[in-house]
């Protein structure tokens, strides 16, 4: 009995580890396809949109929002998701993911709705279907329904995920940026077109960031406060070096406080926090290194050194 118990569970946890090794096949080979080029799509953007030079039969309108897809729209129609879309949390961290408008905020309602039942059922199929596990009925409808439960919140993950990507690309270009901006400010252009110089130069090295100036030059043109445009920005990043400059703008142009020295004051506070990021992560190396250097170097290193000594010993022997 306990023979058969431990070789149903050593089963389970080969099975386990093959459906892992398969998804994870999977996204390796499927990745480079389905990832973005994000200073493709900004040269393409910059050369559509700019006037700098004719746009090719590739590049199509440039849009701040996409509509959602009409299958994702009869779901959000046909389930009621309107009193979900006007949750201001779910449309801020959407916006913070980069995407804008109507269109992602019923896209990722009506993908959180199907996602639990897609993947009860992908779960149940191989858990009765493949697996076939020597377990009670209500044991494996269990995990088929903890698969489900966490499937509920594989999209907020992804949010996340995309938050945290953009917020370190954004954090990485923020003072380089800042330094332009003061460059274009102490030169004498206005805010509104510094921001638009900045935001053609900083795209080869940050494309969202890009994007982020795009858009905030496009609000500071038609919302009836500019104040409004700001703000706008520091909700987009969820920085607080971005809410520190928003605040410095705002005060510029309530009180009509030069802009200059604040700037520069600014930018080095934020090369400084970039380089204790770098020194800090520095400082981590050392203890990550020390597992893989103990399992993978040492062994090869004691091969290196004692192979040669025991093969004059087996040679020496009689």
């Amino acid at each position: 009995m306990f023979i058969s118990s431990l070789s149903a569970n050593a089963a389970l946890i080969a099975a386990s580890m093959a459906a892992v090794s398969v998804f994870g096949t999977i996204i390796v080979v499927c990745w480079p396809h389905f990832s973005p080029n994000a200073f493709r799509d900004r040269v393409r953007r910059v050369v559509g949109g700019s006037g700098r030079g004719p746009a090719g039969p590739e590049v199509g309108a440039v849009r701040l929002t996409t509509r959602p897809k009409q299958f994702f729209k009869d779901i959000f129609d046909w389930m009621n998701l309107a009193d979900q879309a006007e949750d201001g949390e779910v449309v801020r961290k959407l916006r913070m993911a980069g995407y804008r408008g109507e269109g992602p905020v019923v896209t990722f309602l009506a993908i959180r709705l199907l996602t639990a039942p897609a993947i009860f059922v992908a779960a149940a199929f191989y858990v009765f279907a493949i697996l076939q596990l020597p377990y009670p009925f209500f044991v494996k409808f269990a995990m088929v329904t903890a698969a489900a439960f966490l499937g509920y919140f594989v999209p907020a993950i992804y949010i996340r995920n995309r938050i945290a990507k953009r917020q370190k690309a954004i954090r990485r270009s923020w003072p380089d940026a800042l330094d332009l901006v003061l460059i274009c400010v102490e030169s004498g252009m206005g805010v509104e077109r510094a921001f638009q110089r900045v935001s053609q130069e900083i795209g080869m090295q940050s494309a969202i960031l890009a994007d982020e100036f795009s858009l905030t030059t496009a609000e500071l043109s038609y919302l009836p406060e500019r104040r409004k445009a700001y703000e706008n920005l520091a909700l987009r990043t969820g920085l607080d070096g971005v809410r520190a400059v928003v605040t410095s703008l705002v005060q510029a142009e309530k009180f009509g406080t030069a802009l200059g020295p604040a700037l520069r004051v600014l930018a080095q506070e934020n090369r400084q926090v970039r380089m204790n990021e770098a020194e800090k992560k520095a400082a981590t190396l050392p203890p990550k290194l020390t597992v893989p250097m103990i399992v993978f170097f040492l062994p090869v290193l004691f091969a290196v050194i004692i192979t040669p000594a025991v093969i004059q010993i087996m040679s020496s022997t009689p």
